[in-house]
């Protein structure tokens, strides 16, 4: 079988030799080659040399060209703060201070969306005949949350009609992007909303149900299949997800998933994810990404099954720890007798904690994979700040990235189960719920 046939079999419910491997390789894949993150998202060159080379090392059955949730966003009118390890994040909100509706629907050849779709052309005949190609698209709600920046969850409680009206306007945006990809060789969509995990099950079913079922029935209108692609702790809409009839979902680490496996099997939709990207890939060795892969793959009942890293890969991943996961994925058996008996360590807290009890003012901690990278990181922090600037008390507030070894042994000594949370005084305040500036204001207010 080739890793195509694998990747669509699984989709399809159909019997496969071996389980599919889905490496999210996306700035990764430039320092594979030597480049830096913004070389790969905006030469087309570089971007194909590195995408070859992913596909050379790290033998996927399905692969991305990019990924970049920003690039309908700067098309859009979003400023873009750029980093050397990272694809950019948005930096202005459009729409932030204005109820207006947008009406601009992005060209092909518009913006860094012409690149990707060049890329995917130029993959398609090297390698689109063995390897699923994935293309991935901003989803409705993080697209919204762009252009209109944090008031969007204040808007969700304050202004409903226009949340439907602006949530339509990106749905056929959406559409528009799934349509040039699916011409440009894409065999499956991935819409990639990481803000979905932020909301509750009940506004899910309010205000998404609607665009991604339409959006989902537009992308099998095409004749192509899809993923529902979201990041954070997902858990609560994961049937919610399945009711939008996506073809497969794919979930992060913050989500149990042998849990969310038993409801997506009950819908027979394909579900994928989800190793650890910082705590194992980037910072464990091949043992830990053997062992964590096997004892996931274990944990699991057997079909409609992708592995695959939990989002995004970190740029500065060991390439000896991809390339250990694929043996996992791969050649279970062999991996599982190589580590049966391995047991890895943890990663020692050298700090120390803040005396909670014993503040001078409250304390707002908030713990994140990283806010440049992660977008329900970024409006997770960006909602902690907006909060503590409107006040008029003094608040300290700080970030604790997971991507610092030692604040990974943080969360471990705080007791963070899930990313993004925010911490008050040491007390959980919310995980994976991205407050209103209200409703965090009153929160702090609460320990004053």
């Amino acid at each position: 079988m080739t890793g195509k046939e694998r990747i669509l079999g699984t989709i399809a419910g159909r019997e496969i030799d071996k389980l599919p491997w889905l490496p999210f390789a996306g700035v990764h894949a430039g320092k594979l080659v030597g480049y830096g993150a913004k070389k790969v998202s905006t030469e087309l060159g570089p971007l194909v040399e590195a995408a070859l080379e992913v596909n050379r090392l790290y033998h996927p059955d399905g692969q991305p060209v990019m990924f970049d949730l920003q690039i309908e966003a700067e098309i859009l009118g979003c400023e873009m703060v750029w980093s050397d390890d990272g694809p950019p994040s948005v930096a202005s909100h459009p729409l932030a201070t204005t109820e207006e509706i947008p009406t601009k629907i992005p060209a092909r050849d518009e913006g860094r969306l012409k690149l990707h779709l060049d890329a995917i052309r130029e993959l398609k005949p090297k390698i689109g005949e063995t390897t699923a190609i994935y293309g991935l698209c901003c989803g409705p709600f993080t697209l919204a949350s762009h252009l209109r920046g944090t008031e969007i969850f204040m808007d969700m409680m304050l202004n409903e009609e226009y949340v439907h009206d602006l949530l339509k306007y990106t749905e056929e945006v959406a559409k528009a992007v799934s349509l040039y990809l699916i011409e440009a060789g894409a065999d499956i969509i991935a819409v990639v909303d990481p803000l979905i995990s932020q909301i509750s099950a009940n506004h899910f079913d309010q205000f998404m149900s609607g665009p991604f079922s339409a959006l989902f029935d537009y992308i099998r209108s095409q004749n192509s299949l899809s993923s529902f692609f979201v990041c954070g702790n997902a858990t609560q809409n994961i049937e919610p997800m399945c009711h939008t009839r996506c073809d497969s979902i794919s979930v992060d680490e913050n989500v149990d998933l042998a849990k969310a496996k038993e409801i997506t099997d009950r819908y027979g939709i394909t579900i994928g994810g989800n190793i650890p990207l910082t705590s194992v890939m980037l910072f464990g060795n091949q043992q830990d990404n053997m062992k964590t892969t096997v004892d996931l793959i274990d944990s699991l009942s057997p079909g409609r099954l992708i592995i695959a890293p939990g989002c995004d890969m970190p740029y500065d991943t060991p390439i000896e720890n991809t390339i250990a996961v694929e043996h996992a994925v791969h050649e279970t058996d062999s991996a599982r007798k190589m580590v049966e008996n391995y047991e890895g360590e943890e990663i020692p807290f050298e700090g120390e904690l803040p005396n909670y009890g014993a503040l001078e003012r409250p304390l707002v901690e908030v713990f994140t994979l990283d806010s440049l990278t992660c977008a329900a990181c970024t409006y997770m922090w960006a909602a902690a700040q907006d909060a503590v600037k409107a006040m008029d008390k003094e608040v300290d507030l700080i970030e604790y990235r997971y991507t610092d070894p030692q604040n990974i042994a943080r969360c471990r000594e705080v007791g963070v189960k899930q990313l993004p949370s925010i911490y008050i005084n040491g007390q959980l305040a919310y995980s994976s719920i991205i407050p209103s500036r209200e409703e965090l204001i009153n929160k702090i207010l609460e320990v004053f």
